[in-house]
């Protein structure tokens, strides 16, 4: 990952309900959930939803698949591991067994 993807992933998971279906979304991986689903859970109307699960697929945070006539959505999780990496790449000067020590979450 590099910063224009960081950028990318960080402005789309800047706003509340995008923020909202990441966090459902990796609540159900792998199997994902179903755009009326999420709707559901979330209380979004289908517009507003559509228009947020845009922004994420662009930035490469959620996939969509086709089931019939069902959208299945799913967190991308490597993608999101890499933003994780990315910005925890240089975690305590190079030393990242002291960012996290065990016992603390």
């Amino acid at each position: 990952m590099n910063n224009t993807d960081a950028v990318t992933a960080l402005a789309a998971l800047a706003q509340d309900s995008r923020l909202a279906i990441v966090r459902l979304l990796i609540q159900n991986v792998p199997a994902g959930l179903t755009v009326g689903l999420i709707g559901e859970q979330l209380a979004l109307p289908a517009p507003t939803l559509s228009f947020h699960l845009k922004t994420l697929s662009h930035a490469g945070l959620v996939t969509t698949t086709q089931e019939g006539r069902f959208v299945r959505c799913q967190a991308e999780m490597s993608r999101i591991n890499a933003l994780i990496a990315f910005l925890t790449d240089d975690c305590c000067g190079g030393r990242p067994e002291i960012c996290n020590p065990p016992g603390r979450c």
